[in-house]
């Protein structure tokens, strides 16, 4: 007589991100929970009172929100939040954990070196880049070279981010370059309409640079556009202010948008500055619509458009050479329509969402198993 086979016990991963507002490492821990295969239970764990958390419930994630998880530098907040952590982890009982943003990568690793859960550790962006301010860039130094060693597996969003995780000690095996992928969607821009819609879409923090877009914008020869400048955050009021001084009545706040695709469809150009970055969604989504693209000139940035084929690059605090790059593709709209679509074949090439997933879920049976092997998205 032979006994009946006992079901396999659910793979729990567990994501845990620093806050569950609007952005592009939000987005990115959303798609994950959307595309958890069967037989697969997901946690968000996150601070704020934001979206991600309607987003993971309706996916069917369990959620908990952690009230002392914020982005506060204060030393005591953080042994309270890592505290509120452990707890929640004991009770949630992940087999791993994958950790996202600054904060939460640091507290995450800590937990699961403590608790014995192996944590995959996501690098939307290091902030060691040569960019930042030379406080922040140190102490992200330090802590980063701390916690390496206590992650099973590093993701990298770029080449450029794997090249600085290589400075850290962490095994080349277990870092893998998984570049960031969206959904498709139907909803297309026409970028040789006529010029009437520029668009930026970020939080209004650093390092993005909304300011130098409304400089830009303002210095720039245009007639008859607007600029949208879409996302919230710190630095909104005074944004507000500069374009009220700057462009009086042609920059508009929308806030939190939540149909993005169609905002983009409805413009004509997609701008980004930013001080650094790892591999900005937004700029994705501006190509998925088959916008033109001006962006600063970084190096995630140059590994998802090539200038002059796909988009224009800029040095953003030259206030100048960013209004004449704006002028540039607001005058000639056969350019803008040949970036544009450039841009769009170059993500269906690279940027979809299958492959992203794809490659995440094998590093997840990698850390599971112990098994050194690196997974990687072409960029």
């Amino acid at each position: 007589m032979t006994s009946a086979a006992l079901p396999s016990p659910r793979l729990r991963i567990a994501c845990l991100i620093t806050n569950s507002e609007i952005g592009g490492a939000q987005s990115h821990v959303a798609a994950l929970l959307q595309a958890a295969p069967a037989g697969t239970e997901m946690i968000l764990l996150a601070g704020g009172d934001g979206p991600l958390f309607g987003i993971a419930a309706r996916a069917g994630a369990h959620v908990i929100r952690l009230a002392r998880l914020d982005n506060a530098l204060s030393p005591w907040r953080a042994v309270g939040a890592l505290r509120e952590l452990l707890q929640a982890l004991k009770q949630a009982r992940p087999d791993l954990i994958h950790v996202h943003s600054a904060k939460a990568g640091a507290l995450g690793r800590i937990a699961g070196f403590l608790l014995g859960i192996p944590v995959v550790y996501t690098v939307h962006g290091f902030a060691f880049k040569p960019e930042a301010p030379l406080r922040q860039r140190t102490a992200a130094r330090v802590a980063e070279w701390l916690l390496a060693p206590l992650a099973a597996r590093v993701i990298c969003v770029a080449e450029a981010e794997r090249r600085l995780a290589r400075s850290l000690p962490v095994a080349a095996e277990r870092i893998a370059v998984i570049a960031n992928g969206i959904p498709d969607t139907d909803q297309r821009a026409n970028p040789q309409a006529p010029l009437r819609r520029i668009v930026m879409v970020a939080r209004f923090a650093a390092p993005k640079r909304p300011d130098a877009v409304i400089r830009a914008f303002a210095r720039a020869n245009l007639h008859d556009c607007e600029l949208v400048l879409a996302g919230d955050g710190p630095r909104r009021q005074a944004m507000e202010q500069l374009a009220q001084q700057l462009a009086p009545g042609r920059v508009r706040f929308p806030g939190n948008v939540a149909d993005i695709a169609a905002l983009l469809a409805s413009a004509q150009v997609f701008v980004l500055a930013s001080d650094h970055e790892g591999l900005p969604l937004s700029v994705l989504e501006a190509m998925r619509a088959g916008l033109a693209v001006i962006a600063s000139n970084l190096p995630g940035i140059r590994e998802q458009i090539e200038h002059d084929k796909h988009g224009l690059l800029v040095d953003h605090d030259d206030e100048p050479a960013f209004s004449a790059a704006l002028e540039r593709l607001c005058a000639d709209a056969p350019l803008r329509g040949a970036l544009g679509s450039a841009a769009r074949l170059r993500w269906e090439q690279h940027y979809g969402l299958e492959q992203m997933i794809k490659a995440t879920w094998s590093v997840y049976r990698d850390a599971l198993a112990g098994t050194p092997r690196a997974a990687r998205v072409p960029t």
